[in-house]
């Protein structure tokens, strides 16, 4: 456990105020024990890769459950795999091809964890998460784990509702066998094609906005001239429009203003109102 922890090392946009609490658990069994003793009123905020995330300069007044590289383990069994919340989307990915089962080469291009990628329906190049979902395993904040299928969560895009006070712990997976070296030309181009057209090599959360129907938000950005806008050290990225990246020492008012400030200009330009993919929590400095 650390005490007052910069949350600007444990997030993509290399920004964002301190965890009052943070807790990396060393296993499942580990974190189900520290959440049975846990206040029923302690704020809770699960965290992965923190590469959807954006924690405000007054930081987080609760505990922060990292479960990157600690809740990572990955099963192939039957045309499944059984993984847990904290394996990063690329390990999947490449673990996956290297096994000869097919079908989530798309998980290359998510820069988070499988949880964050339960949480949201991430997806990339045309596949989204939840398609192969078979089943997944939660925990509530009482450390209560829980095994539920797909039909009791609504899922749509980016979006992803389920019991309330819930978090991911693990899923299975489907998967197809098939050609684990054609699957691994598959996520070389994909990320190739990745580092082509975003701004891979610079803080950022990936995608900002969500696209709107029939529409892109990197569009819409670029169509109302907003590229390479910058607030602070906080910029609209030049390669890719619906990237908000950090030149060096952008705070996280610095991001969040400049989010706002695209909405803004982007609702006036098109008469789009752009939604977030990224989550804000915490308080204001």
């Amino acid at each position: 456990m650390k005490i007052d922890e910069s949350m600007a090392s444990y997030c993509s946009w290399r920004a964002g105020g301190p965890a009052r609490r943070l807790y990396r658990p060393a296993d499942s069994a580990d974190l189900v024990a520290f959440l049975k003793q846990l206040p029923d009123d302690e704020p809770l905020l699960w965290v992965g890769l923190g590469s959807n995330l954006l924690v405000r300069d007054g930081g987080f007044p609760g505990t922060v459950v990292i479960t990157s590289g600690r809740l990572a383990e990955l099963t192939f069994s039957d045309g499944e795999l059984r993984v847990e919340a904290g394996a990063s989307c690329a390990k999947v990915a490449r673990e996956c091809a290297r096994a000869g089962m097919v079908g989530l080469e798309f998980f290359a291009g998510i820069p988070g964890t499988v949880g964050g990628a339960l949480a949201m329906n991430a997806g990339a190049f045309g596949g989204e998460t939840w398609e192969h979902v078979l089943s997944v395993e939660t925990v509530d904040r009482h450390g209560e784990v829980r095994v539920r299928t797909p039909e009791e969560f609504s899922v749509n895009y980016r979006e992803v509702r389920g019991e309330p006070g819930e978090w991911f712990l693990a899923a299975r997976l489907r998967l197809q066998p098939g050609d684990g070296e054609a699957a691994q030309q598959r996520i070389r181009a994909l990320l190739e094609r990745r580092a082509a057209t975003q701004p891979t090599r610079e803080p950022s959360c990936g995608s900002t906005f969500r696209n709107p129907p029939a529409d892109h938000a990197a569009r819409l950005i670029e169509a109302a001239g907003l590229k390479g806008l910058c607030i602070g050290q906080a910029c609209v990225s030049e390669k890719h429009a619906n990237f908000i990246i950090n030149r060096g020492g952008a705070s996280a008012a610095d991001i969040e203003t400049l989010i706002g400030t695209v909405r803004e200009r982007v609702e006036q330009d098109s008469g789009i109102r752009l939604q977030t993919e990224v989550h804000i929590v915490g308080d204001a400095a």
